[in-house]
């Protein structure tokens, strides 16, 4: 259970119910059955901290209805502080069918029309637990629709006058932006303002449209206030980017099932380290143990179907990681 030690981690945004085929490489429309997985990156970083024994607490919206509730039941038994969770009496709560190819890689299909996380307002911001925070961590699917775009940068504005440390995962959803154009300058819109952000090199490549794998590209992204720019490259692992060092950090090997939620874990483990000790920024080593045991988080969580369910526990990842040395 989370230790009330810890450092707080506020996580903001979408909590969703995914769709997930009983069976992969088949299409929605062949598709004979549906694995009801609780998903919305955010609160999947928010139950990925809480499992590696963290501290954390989910700020968002759901819908007054049987799928609502059974979200916030979810982040309850995670040990997720789910105080800042606001129920809609007028919206639903949102769905996403997630196709899964036989790699495990995943299409998403969107219900949300307005869903009721779209609909979060300001003025129903739970600003004291948003300054308890050590660290504030958003994506960008917040800042699509108002008002919820509107209730995000009051809660980033809170957090950065109040000395909090902001950690941004765009997680790029083309579907629900109005085009591809208007995701790149949403996304970027708030871009400067963050000290940590991680990016896909799918999403490098979305955002600079140019190539992922070279270091000048990606060194595009940087800018002034950052503290740390990290790359994910899937099984490959990640890269590294602070204003004195850079380097890369081998990824594991394992059978991926669903690759939805590998990511939230890699974020989930990493914020729990910078909490811990916030010198990572100028300690590479320090750094890269960090890295490497939220590479291996990601891993784990790509054997199994679902996102929250999948997510590993502290002695999972160690045990990868201490498997993968003696090979």
């Amino acid at each position: 259970m989370a230790n009330s030690e810890s450092p707080l981690i506020v996580a903001f945004g979408e909590m969703l119910i995914d769709f997930v085929p009983d069976t992969a490489g088949v299409s929605l429309a062949e598709s004979t059955g549906f694995l009801k997985a609780p998903g919305g990156a955010p609160a999947n970083v928010a139950c990925a901290i809480t499992k590696l024994g963290g501290k954390s607490a989910f700020i968002g919206k759901v819908g007054d209805d049987e799928f609502g509730h059974m979200l916030i039941n979810i982040l309850k038994k995670n040990g997720v502080n789910a105080e800042g969770v606001c129920v809609d009496t007028h919206a639903r709560t949102a769905l996403a069918f997630v196709t899964l190819r036989k790699d495990g890689e995943r299409e998403f299909m969107f219900y949300r029309n307005p869903s009721a996380d779209m609909l979060l307002k300001d003025s129903e911001l739970n600003m004291p637990l948003i300054k308890q925070a050590k660290i504030f961590h958003y994506g960008s699917i917040s800042l699509i629709s108002e008002p919820c775009r509107s209730a995000h940068m009051a809660a980033m504005k809170a957090a950065k006058d109040a000395g909090i440390m902001l950690s941004y995962d765009p997680n790029v959803r083309l579907p629900l932006w109005p085009s591809a154009d208007a995701a790149r300058e949403g996304i970027k819109s708030i871009w400067n303002q963050a000290d940590f952000i991680k990016v896909s090199d799918d999403e490098v490549q979305f955002l600079t449209q140019g190539d992922a794998e070279k270091e000048d590209v990606v060194l595009s992204l940087w800018h002034d206030n950052l503290k740390l720019l990290v790359v994910t490259d899937g099984e490959k692992g990640c890269r590294y980017f602070t204003k004195k060092f850079k380097g890369k950090v081998t990824g594991f090997s394992v059978k991926a099932v669903d690759t939805t939620g590998a990511g939230d874990a890699f974020v989930g483990s990493f914020l729990v380290s910078m909490a811990q000790d916030m010198s990572i920024f100028e300690d590479e080593t320090k750094l890269k143990e960090a890295l490497s045991f939220a590479n291996a988080c990601g891993a784990i969580c790509t054997t199994q179907k679902g996102a929250i369910p999948a997510l590993p526990n502290q002695s999972a990842a160690l045990e990868l990681i201490s498997k993968s040395k003696s090979k």
